[in-house]
Parts: C-alpha cells; structure tokens; sequence
C-alpha cells in the first residue's frame, strides 16, 4: 500500500479511479473486486458493493446494504476501534453508487492444524483457549462443536456486533488480517430498530463487558446524542432517524448494563454460520 496512513486510505477509497478486477462468486448481492489508485500513485486492491447489485429484503426495506455497512465503519471508527476496514459510499462507482472497502490481507496460517478463529470441532477435541457455542451434526451425521477463539480482538467485535445489532455475524465474516488485527465484514444487515442480533460470537453470554469497551460505548453514545454533531449528521446521511435512535438505545443499554446478553430462543446463530 505504499506506506499510506488511515486517513489516506479513506481518501484514496472516496477518490481514486476504481478498476474492477473481477466478481466475487457466492455473494448474495453483486460483490467486486476493485483496485483503486490514487492521485499520488498508490494503489491497492478493495471490495466495491454497488447498489446496483443488491438483492431487496423484506425487512429490511429502508436505505441500502451499502448505506448500513458504510454506517458501520463510521460506528466503529467513531468508538475508536479497527475492527470494521476503512469504508466509504461512492456514488461514481463504475456500475453506480455503492460501497467501497480496503481490501483485507489474510495473515498466514502458523499452525495449519490449530482450529480457525471461529471453527468445528469433534466434542472431544475442543482445545483449550476456545469457547463451545452449541452442537449439531455435520452432513455424514457425526457429531460437531461449533467454538470460537476466547480471544479479546473477537470480543470486541462481539460487543460491536450488540451496538450494531448485527443480524449475520458468520464465521465466514470474521478474518484475521496481516496485520494481526481480526477484522469484520459484510455488516449489510444490522441496525434495525428491532432486536435481530444473530452471532457465532455467543461465547461470552452472561459475563461483564470489559471495562475498556464500556467507556468506549459510553463517550460514542454521549456524542450521538446530539442531534447536531458530526456523528449524529454522518449517520443521519446512511440510516434512518429511528435506527438512529434505536442505536443509541443501545448504546445506552450497554453502558447501564453492561453484560454481553445471552442467546435468544429463536434463530441465534446465522445459517449456515460460515
């Protein structure tokens, strides 16, 4: 990337020539490949979403996908937090409006038997420093352990995924970057004014939010609330003013109670979870 700091990034992402490289395949809504060059030189590669592309949702019928993810990232960088890549909204991409996301560089695997940062596993071989989510059979019919890593950078995301109210936090959308920062993505479906929070990040139900987290949620929640604050005004350009209030909620909640919740009875997990 040329030594380009974060706030380059984020320019380069917002102005840069976008050059789709290819499509990538599985995607439930149009997924690109992109490299996008700056004014300077710099290039790298992204992921553009555009509008365009998006497949409509019955219940999530305000805004756009592209709108929520840029939201997202505004969220996470207003909390102070890597955890979602640079993101912006472009409307001159090359098939329209959309989203436009640093690519991330997957770190290489170490120990190639040592189980991913979310995995399944044989319910006697859940190794030590993961946390069991719950257990099903995989199609040969034997049993299996869905586990995540008891790792703080996921915990984190977990309680990123509460303030969002993240409705498909798959393991599929969890990787670990180069940099050795775990990172989120596909944040398409999330803050909904009612309670959808679907997550394989279960692990820590019941127990205390981390205090650092906490005064993080707490300063983001005080500078939300103002209706006339940068943060409420980015926001108010991606969602809606009742998603927005809902967000608060939240973020509110948290802080007053700030115990990562337990599973619902009904659909807890996204599926398939990868």
């Amino acid at each position: 990337m040329d030594g380009t700091g974060a706030n380059g990034v984020a320019q380069v992402l917002a102005h840069g020539d976008l050059e789709i490289l290819g499509r990538i395949p599985h995607a439930s809504n149009v997924t690109l490949v992109a490299l996008v060059r700056g004014a300077d030189g710099t290039e790298f590669r992204c992921v553009y979403k555009p509008v365009s592309g998006e497949a409509p949702l019955w219940d999530f019928p305000d805004g756009t996908l592209a709108g929520r993810e840029v939201a997202a990232y505004v969220v996470c960088a207003d909390l102070g937090w890597d955890t979602v890549p640079d993101t912006v909204f472009r409307d001159d991409g090359p098939l329209g409006p959309g989203m436009v996301q640093r690519w991330v560089d997957i770190a290489d695997e170490p120990d190639p038997v040592a189980p991913d940062l979310v995995d399944l596993c044989g319910p006697d071989s859940v190794v030590a420093g993961y946390l069991p989510i719950l257990t099903g059979f995989d199609p040969r019919g034997d049993e299996v352990v869905l586990v995540h890593a008891d790792d703080p950078r996921l915990q984190r995301m977990a309680v990123l995924d509460i303030v969002l109210n993240n409705a498909d936090r798959k393991g599929g959308h969890i990787l670990a970057g180069s940099d050795g920062v775990v990172y989120g993505i596909d944040h398409g479906i999330c803050l909904h004014v009612e309670d959808k929070l679907r997550t394989v990040l279960w692990g820590w139900a019941g127990r205390p939010a981390p205090g650092g987290l906490v005064v993080d949620v707490d300063g983001f929640a005080e500078r939300l609330a103002d209706p006339d604050g940068e943060l409420a005004t980015t926001l108010g350009a991606l969602i809606t003013p009742d998603e927005i209030a809902a967000l608060l909620t939240r973020a509110r909640r948290l802080v007053d109670d700030p115990v990562l919740p337990v599973p619902p009875d009904h659909r807890p997990i996204p599926w398939p979870p990868f």
